[in-house]
């Protein structure tokens, strides 16, 4: 089984550099190009289902990639969602700066929960969709941190519409790309 974890294209929140989280905020025209786009990074492998967060952003993509793949979009997973930010949702750098200099947003969803439900997602679509391929639409920390978690290194920040390859080998997990590139081990 080989799975594609996609980071949902751009939102104006993105563009405006506002930390999203699990605000439901849409996809821009420019994030809908880059699930377009995200298409051409799946060609090569058979994809047998797309699933996502229920975000809207998420939700989106995935229909796009589904589409383009030729594929019915499968269900969505609420344990996908981005990690909730509290009360910094919405906020800017210069927001951030003023209000909450030591980034411990009132609210804040610990990095354990995040990786935590990454996981309990992964092994749910795996119980769901046997040896299938899997497309997973969701969002960029909760990406890095699972993918971190599995790879056992610190990962980049997760570029919207990009790519990143895994599967199962056992009980456990082997990354093979983040961001469209080879992971580099180390």
């Amino acid at each position: 089984m080989t799975f594609a974890f996609i980071r949902h294209g751009q939102t104006e929140w993105n563009r405006q550099l506002r930390l999203q989280g699990s605000s439901d905020i849409p996809l821009n025209d420019t994030g809908r190009e880059q699930a377009r786009h995200a298409v051409d990074a799946l060609t090569g492998t058979r994809w047998d289902a797309v699933v996502s967060s229920p975000l809207s952003r998420a939700r989106e993509t995935a229909q796009i990639i589904a589409d383009g793949l030729g594929i019915t979009l499968g269900p969505s997973y609420d344990l996908l969602a981005e990690r909730h930010y509290g009360d910094a949702e919405g906020a800017t750098a210069e927001d951030i700066a003023a209000n909450w200099p030591d980034h411990a947003y009132p609210g804040l969803e610990s990095l354990d929960s995040v990786v935590a439900r990454g996981i309990a997602a992964l092994d749910r679509i795996a119980d769901d969709y046997g040896d299938r391929n899997v497309v997973i639409v969701c969002h960029g920390t909760i990406i890095r941190c699972t993918l971190g978690a599995l790879a056992g290194q610190k990962l980049p920040a997760i570029e919207n519409g990009s790519t990143a390859t895994f599967d199962r080998l056992g009980e456990g997990w082997r990354v093979h790309t983040v961001n469209d590139e080879a992971l580099v081990v180390g």
